[in-house]
């Protein structure tokens, strides 16, 4: 993979640390400067590998790494302005190896979090998937997720959704939401209440903040002609 260096950093442009941005449930953005709940940013660290060009920077998707946190705004648009500012060099007060591409690569990682948190629930027979399956949980109330398909149909989504006040969110496509219950496609899935509904939710959101908007309009696009994954018999 191929790697872009920041500019080295002036001693007189890094951002200065706020020791109230370390402490509590609150981080501050390094572009807008403004305070988000942690669980909704995206933190990177410097990492231990260092070459030549500098050390490398590393985004930590589960908030778990040792290190100072660098912490962004889960937006592709303040990821992209992050790189032309070379903020995280400023903020690290050193020369950073950067990945290239950083914005797609956050969006890949996210995308498999959703997917390992999914297949977490499923285990734990907190998911499940299918119209009917899902039509049952929420009839029983043993719903406090609706995970559906990025390109299944938006308006058969809301006839399953019906009158019940259910957050939804619509992290991937029908194939990689097959492939977390073995089957070819799956629309529709719903998650029972619990802490992992909760995670679900979240880096779904964040996962939806770093998408290009050429792809957001083209999942709408497509759900106009998603159709209702198979029933197994």
């Amino acid at each position: 993979m191929k790697h872009l260096p920041e500019p080295e950093p002036a001693a007189s442009e890094t951002i200065e640390d706020d020791a109230a941005d370390h402490v509590g449930p609150l981080r501050r953005c390094l572009v807008t400067r403004e305070r988000h709940e942690r669980e909704t940013m995206l933190r990177f660290v410097v990492g231990p590998d260092s070459t030549m060009l500098g050390d490398a920077l590393v985004f930590d998707v589960a908030a778990t790494l040792p290190g100072r946190g660098l912490w962004l705004s889960a937006r592709r648009d303040v990821v992209d302005m992050a790189l032309k500012r070379g903020v995280f060099g400023k903020a690290a007060g050193k020369r950073l190896v950067i990945p290239e591409r950083l914005a797609d690569r956050v969006e890949h990682v996210l995308e498999n979090r959703v997917v390992e948190l999914l297949g977490l629930a499923r285990r734990a027979g907190a998911a499940v998937g299918g119209f009917e399956k899902v039509k049952e949980r929420l009839a029983a109330g043993q719903t406090a997720l609706l995970v559906m398909a990025s390109d299944g149909s938006e308006a058969e989504q809301a006839r399953v959704r019906g009158h019940h006040k259910v957050a939804m969110v619509r992290p991937l496509s029908a194939q990689r939401l097959g492939a977390v219950f073995g089957r070819e496609r799956t629309v529709h899935v719903s998650i029972g209440p619990g802490k992992l509904a909760g995670m679900i939710a979240t880096e779904a959101a964040r996962l939806a903040g770093v998408r290009p908007a050429v792809i957001a309009g083209d999942i709408a696009s497509a759900a106009e002609s998603g159709q209702r994954e198979p029933q197994p018999g």
